[in-house]
């Protein structure tokens, strides 16, 4: 929903936290959950580690909302599964969130939420596609060969953003 927004994002910094540089993980350099890639596509040129490491909530806030909450249509779907596919289609991808989301209403899974995909939402219960997105992920994250090294933190994640997601559908 459109007001979501806001309360989406202060919950998806809670996940995403401050500045990491992990060995296994190839995002690389990544602050606020925006990658260095991320942050030089944005702005159409090179940046630093430094610059990275200097991010804001000010400085991603544009990006989270036009590159993975508009891209998921999260104004247009209900309150609960705009938060429950805004955040994982912000940890692996608005396509793959989005195609999730079509799977789970019956509709084709081309990646990109129109006017088909959200009748087929609202014609069925937030709740329901809140479970049927948290289970979907999960088993998502179960194939992924990093998982013997994020899964803890993926599965914790996956829970928190279902919980939260069931209370904003109430």
């Amino acid at each position: 929903m459109k007001q979501n927004f806001d309360h989406c994002l202060s919950m998806l910094l809670v996940h995403e936290g401050g500045y990491i540089n992990h060995p296994r993980d190839p995002a690389g350099h990544t602050n606020l959950g925006v990658t260095k890639a991320t942050y030089e596509q944005w702005l159409g040129r090179e940046v630093s580690v430094d610059e990275i490491k200097a991010l804001t909530v000010a400085d991603v806030a544009p990006i989270y909302r036009k590159k993975y909450w508009d891209a998921v249509r999260g104004d247009d779907l209900p309150s609960g599964v705009d938060w429950s596919v805004f955040d994982w289609g912000v940890n692996s991808g608005p396509k793959r969130a989005a195609q999730a989301l079509q799977r789970i209403v019956g509709v084709a899974d081309d990646g990109v939420i129109g006017p088909i995909t959200l009748r087929a939402v609202y014609d069925m219960s937030a709740e329901k596609i809140i479970d049927e997105m948290y289970a979907a992920r999960q088993r998502f994250y179960e194939r992924l060969s990093t998982f013997d090294t994020f899964g803890k933190g993926w599965t914790r994640r996956n829970k928190e953003t279902r919980q939260a997601a069931l209370l904003l559908a109430e």
